[in-house]
């Protein structure tokens, strides 16, 4: 009988989910699950592509579509001839959407992995006027410290050395539980009571809403990795306002100050988003900027697409081309950080988790080639001679 499938585009949240729904469907024989992406209008293309893909290789398989796309473009997605089913976002990880026999589920398979992740928050209350995720997620549902606590224990026991906290906004975990614990209350009960746990990360957070706790820790605790990506959109005021973020370009300056100030070697990241409609030449110099005073080196760039139901979407728009040359622009300017920061590695040890793909990643996110036979899942420490070997790009 053919196994499974799971078809997996976008976040990181979807990383932790499909692996859910891998041990939910594992007994569910000629199936091919796609769990879609609709954050952009190209997320939304390449979820078309992966359907269309998955039906030429598997053209007997029942296949069905989750995720983001299938909730925002549940029509077009549901009239594809390839596509058997939908199964809404909210109820993915529902066995009985999938018509698996209760008896044959897993609540989570042997991973095999050295890095997971955990998704203890989804959805979003706010609403920033680029944004479709919320339609597609909801409001924002936080898991409790026990549940976090009990699965970090079940996969630190399946042999992972590297967990990531991942959320939807991640940062606004624990506002809707009792006590509206703060995401540094969580960070350190895993901290406490999941102590074999050699490595913890956190995916993107926004900036303005760390807490002093949160802070505290990642300055101080060495099992919290120093690496921080930041939900930080645009480097201009007044589009960052036009967004409706809650952070100013200062307050993100002054964020990075106090990280770097307490850990010096923390690595930071970002999403800058290019062409925002009526973003100017001045708007968008200050988007290259910020990549320098910040300091940029992980850095992931979004051309603007406008979503459907976004008060974005009524802006005016600036020229695709334009756009396209922006993002260009960016990217490169966070490349050449990149490349300077890379250089500065060069020689410094660096304690590197060992992958099954001949590399891993150091703790500052750097990607570091390893030496043939390095046994997957164990830390060791290795100093980078040169970019091409030792270190990779």
């Amino acid at each position: 009988m053919s196994r499974p499938e799971i078809v997996t585009l976008g976040c990181r949240m979807n990383i932790a989910e499909s692996e859910r729904i891998a041990g939910i469907v594992g007994a569910a024989g000629d199936l091919v699950v796609v769990n879609s992406c609709a954050v952009t209008s190209e997320a939304v293309r390449a979820t078309r592509q992966a359907i269309r893909r998955a039906r030429r290789a598997r053209p007997e398989a029942r296949l069905l579509v989750t995720g983001c796309a299938a909730d925002i473009e549940r029509d077009a997605l549901s009239g594809m001839p390839e596509v058997n089913g939908i199964v809404p976002n909210v109820d993915k990880l529902d066995a009985r959407r999938y018509n698996v026999p209760a008896a044959t589920v897993r609540e989570r398979q042997a991973l095999g992995h050295t890095r997971a992740f955990l998704a203890v928050q989804n959805g979003c209350d706010h609403s920033c006027t680029f944004c479709v995720i919320p339609l597609g997620r909801g409001r924002s549902r936080s898991l409790t410290i026990e549940h976090v606590v009990c699965e970090a224990q079940e996969l630190v026991a399946q042999g992972v050395a590297e967990l990531v906290l991942t959320g939807v906004d991640l940062t606004s975990w624990g506002h809707d539980l009792p006590g509206a614990p703060s995401l540094g209350v969580l960070v350190d009960a895993v901290l406490e009571d999941v102590p074999d746990l050699p490595r913890l990360r956190l995916s993107s957070v926004d900036g303005v809403e760390i807490d002093e706790r949160l802070l505290a820790l990642l300055i101080e605790e060495p099992r919290l990795m120093p690496h921080i990506h930041l939900s930080l959109q645009h480097g201009h005021d007044l589009i960052l306002k036009r967004m409706k973020r809650r952070h100013s370009r200062a307050d993100a300056i002054e964020l990075v100050a106090r990280l770097k100030a307490g850990r010096p070697d923390i690595a930071i990241g970002a999403d800058l988003i290019a062409g925002f409609p009526t973003e100017s030449d001045e708007h968008h110099n200050a988007n290259l900027s910020i990549i320098r005073e910040l300091e940029i080196v992980h850095g992931h760039v979004f051309p603007y697409s406008a979503r459907p139901r976004t008060p974005a979407a009524r802006m005016p728009q600036v020229d695709r081309a334009i756009v396209k040359a922006r993002a260009a622009e960016l990217r490169a300017a966070i490349a050449n950080a990149r490349n300077s920061w890379m250089g500065e590695q060069i020689g410094v040890p660096q304690r590197v988790l060992a992958e099954r793909d001949g590399g891993g990643y150091a703790e500052n996110f750097a990607r570091v080639a390893l030496p043939h036979g390095t046994v997957p899942g164990t830390i060791v420490t290795i100093t980078p001679t040169s970019h091409a070997k030792g270190m990779l790009q």
